[in-house]
């Protein structure tokens, strides 16, 4: 139970009760087992890119002799660092528990993940010519007792600390070894079947089973294997150097990240004392670390991949992602947009529509250039394909690709050179500020005119991820907005002129401001004794200016609803500050990912959409667009969608000064919001 100790939730402890919502699908028996497993993996990875770059930052805060209280919402930076460990050990418990339970029920349904002595004679052979033919090859072992310097671990890499106790009459003598876990290796190596019944064993296992095939030139009375992993800080440092260009500044800086200072390590509880203080030693683990005692398997991230068995009664059931009601596959996108607006909502909505749009605008004679902004790529992207054939077919193409991407660096610097070899125009940002701004704008010979046609979204133009996380993008022929778009890339060249808009909500130099209108707006209407109402959705709202706002307006009589589906440090339901305000979070099937802002406005509503949450780095620190809506049935539609993710009953967790992740129950009727969704765009096609 989280006490606050002034008006504001701190943004890590507040992140941590977003990651144990997370903990609560692998936990919840109305979600299919193997599903409950891969949320332990999304768990898990949550975790390593928390320590990875917010724990990281609290201890640059410690380190650099400061206490932090004006940015941690109140705590001291020590004190927060110690908080959080205490908080991450009681949920690494409470994660093997149910890691235990969860493969309890999958016995039930003889799915069996065996430990490496647990196998039968059969089964021994087969992981024995596993171990050759596909794990010896890629194995790296280390013997550390006669190294001068114990070497790098590698971020987040998992490896058995190896024990052996050496035959020695005159004295007992220990031999020390790292092995390091393959990569390139899946993690669950799935065994013959026997029958009905489905044998898993997990690669560390394999590992520790032909420990006497690894290290054969020792004679030792014992030998023993546990896992430690290690987690470093991922800021990037980037240089100065005014020879290097950006490009290789990002490249060497990512490069650096792997040997960024420590900041967790993890260690098997079951290690004995001497090897945990060997390595604890040798790696220089220091007071300001996180050190977690945790199971007999750490990475488990890894179990975001865990096989599916051809169980489909154990998984969610794929849905098909519907077409927009109005906007068929067939004839020219670009036609049916100039006519009205269209809003894609996937992945209830298929993603397939940006693709059409991209690809029609490649062979299109008409259209002389396209301009887009990229943040995420899939691993193949379609999206960079289609601006190359672009290219190949004589348009004008502009990409602004952010190459501090975080954690995205070296696949969006691939991508940069792939686009650059091929002619495409590239942008490397602005100085100073991420783009994070969803964006394309296409121009196009009509009437010897140019005409404007383009999409914003809540999202990156990712094919991969638009199947499990919820986005709005708009497709518009809206000339004034376009008009605006335009002006965006325009900064992207000329970051010292700083445009003015009339329609678009742009970061860093109008959002805040903007937004701090149209609330105050909605405190001037309730205190005129007009309607006034704010409906919020987004993935995270951390900006104390912005809380402070919404306490202002709740204090005057505003009704506020917010959906975060993140980190939320505002504290909804207080007397005398947020009465009027209530917060909830939705943690299900599909990431909510979505930004809608909905304002009364005394009955003449004003809706956006936005690439920005309310952050801090959101509003001063980038290049975010936000779009208002116009079209009156996609008005609706999108206040539709609010009140459906707004009504859901099993899937909700209500903020509160408790931080207690309390599902709300207020209905006997059961509606579980990502389902209606999707059923709700069935009825409007009428299926």
């Amino acid at each position: 139970m989280i006490k606050t100790k002034n008006q504001y939730i701190n943004r890590e402890i507040s992140w941590l009760w977003f990651n144990e919502r997370v903990l609560q699908e692998s936990a919840d028996k109305n979600v299919p087992l193997i599903e409950r497993m891969r949320f332990l993996g999304i768990f898990s990875n949550n975790l390593d890119e928390f320590f990875k770059v917010r724990y990281a930052t609290v201890k640059r805060i410690v380190e650099s002799g400061r206490k932090g209280k004006s940015v941690l919402g109140g705590e001291k930076a020590k004190d927060l660092l110690d908080e959080i460990t205490k908080i991450v050990i009681e949920q690494q418990a409470r994660s093997q528990a149910i890691l235990g339970d969860v493969e309890g029920e999958l016995e039930t349904e003889n799915i069996f993940i065996l430990r490496d002595t647990e196998l039968n004679d059969a089964q021994k052979l087969f992981v024995k010519d596993y171990f050759f033919q596909k794990v010896s090859p890629q194995l790296m072992t280390i013997i550390l007792n006669d190294l001068r310097r114990f070497p790098t671990l590698k971020d987040t890499a998992a490896y058995l600390a190896v024990k052996m106790v050496i035959n020695n009459e005159e004295e007992q003598e220990n031999r020390y070894a790292l092995i390091e876990i393959p990569k390139g290796i899946n993690r669950f190596v799935v065994l013959p079947k026997d029958g009905n019944k489905d044998y898993i064993i997990i690669l560390d296992d394999v590992i520790r089973f032909c420990l006497n095939h690894i290290f054969t030139m020792f004679d030792y009375k014992s030998i023993s294997a546990h896992m430690i992993k290690i987690t470093r800080d991922a800021e990037l440092d980037i240089d100065n150097d005014l020879s290097k260009s950006f490009i290789e500044k990002i490249s060497s800086s990512v490069e650096h990240r792997k040997i960024g200072d420590p900041v967790r390590f993890v260690y098997d509880k079951s290690i004995e004392k001497d090897t945990l203080s060997f390595l604890k030693e040798k790696m220089n683990i220091e007071d300001t670390d996180s050190v977690i005692p945790g199971g007999r398997y750490h990475n488990r991230r890894d179990y975001m991949g865990f096989p599916s068995l051809g169980r489909k009664d154990l998984q969610y059931q794929k849905i098909t992602p519907l077409p927009i009601k109005g906007l068929g596959k067939e004839g020219s996108l670009l036609e049916r947009i100039a006519e009205k607006d269209y809003l894609q909502y996937t992945p209830y909505h298929t993603f397939s529509y940006v693709l059409k749009f991209l690809k029609e605008a490649a062979l299109d004679p008409k259209v002389r250039t396209i301009k887009i902004t990229v943040y995420r790529l899939a691993n193949v992207s379609q999206v960079a394909t289609a601006l190359i054939n672009a290219v190949k077919n004589g348009k004008q193409v502009t990409v602004q690709i952010e190459l501090q991407a975080r954690f995205d660096e070296q696949a969006n610097i691939m991508y940069a050179e792939q686009l650059q070899e091929e002619g495409v125009k590239l942008i490397f940002g602005v100085p100073g500020l991420k783009v994070h701004s969803k964006i394309c704008l296409i121009e196009r010979e009509e009437d010897e005119n140019i005409k404007r046609y383009g999409f914003i979204s809540t999202g990156n133009f990712n094919e991969s991820t638009a199947r499990i996380y919820t986005d709005y993008t708009l497709f518009t022929a809206h000339e004034a907005i376009l008009k605006e778009l335009n002006k965006v890339f325009d900064f992207f060249e000329t970051t010292y002129k700083i445009n003015k808009y009339k329609h678009l909500i742009v970061s860093p130099h109008y959002t805040k401001s903007t937004f701090i209108k149209l609330i105050d707006k909605e405190i001037e209407n309730a205190l005129e004794g007009k309607e006034a109402f704010i409906k919020i959705k987004m993935n995270s709202f951390t900006s104390y200016k912005m809380i402070d706002k919404l306490y202002e307006a709740s204090n005057a009589g505003v009704k506020i609803q917010l959906i975060i589906r993140g980190v939320c440090c505002l504290i909804p339901g207080i007397p005398g500050l947020s009465e009027n305000i209530e917060a909830i979070s939705v943690v299900d099937k599909f990431l909510e990912h979505t930004r809608l802002f909905i304002f009364g406005n005394n009955g003449n509503s004003k809706i956006y959409i936005s690439s920005a949450d309310w952050m801090t780095r959101n509003l001063d620190h980038r290049v975010e667009v936000g779009c208002p809506i116009y079209d009156e049935d996609i008005k609706e539609e999108l206040k539709d969608t609010f009140e459906i993710c707004w009504n859901d009953n099993l899937k909700a967790r209500i903020f509160s000064e408790k931080q207690d992740n309390a599902y709300r129950n207020n209905s006997n009727t059961p509606k579980r919001s990502q389902f209606e969704t999707y059923k709700y765009y069935q009825q409007k096609l009428n299926l």
